[in-house]
């Protein structure tokens, strides 16, 4: 992984209702101001699941607001992909889409592989179980990129 704290952060998964919000909002829990950051999915056809925003506010995330968006609806609304200088796809299909929509510009692109928690577990402890690891992974991969918490 590098080690360049980049000053504009875009995160993206599948719908932007799991794992980019909460990587959006750790990223913002764990180092503030240091970078602009946001999230996508490929799609926005889901509302924040209720799992993420659960699993993250146990360790102070607040998502509850979090209003799913897409590539196209970033672009709709005027947001330039090329202002953000780094990309992290945390599923194939948001990888494959950011390649994409990146082709001639500079900008870096990352991929997490990080597990897509919302299909696994039958009851609601096993749910959150995975929905926790989820969260985990995001949170590591955070550290071990960008290093230790901004102090405040």
């Amino acid at each position: 992984m590098g080690t360049d704290f980049p000053s504009s952060v875009l995160f993206c998964c599948d719908h932007n209702s799991v794992r980019s919000p909460m990587a959006e909002g750790f990223m913002k829990k764990l180092y503030g101001q240091r970078a602009y950051v946001q999230s996508a999915g490929v799609r926005s056809d889901r509302e924040i699941d209720g799992f993420s925003i659960s699993v993250s506010a146990e360790d102070g995330v607040e998502l509850a607001r979090h209003r799913s968006r897409s590539f196209e609806e970033m672009m709709d609304w005027g947001d330039d992909l090329g202002g953000f200088d780094l990309i992290v796809a945390l599923s194939p299909a948001s990888q494959r889409q950011a390649l994409e929509l990146t082709r001639y510009a500079h900008i870096d692109v990352e991929y997490w592989p990080i597990m897509d928690p919302s299909g696994l577990g039958e009851s609601r402890d096993a749910k959150l179980v995975a929905y926790r690891q989820a969260r985990d992974q995001i949170k590591q991969r955070l550290l071990a990129r960008f290093g230790p918490p901004t102090e405040r």
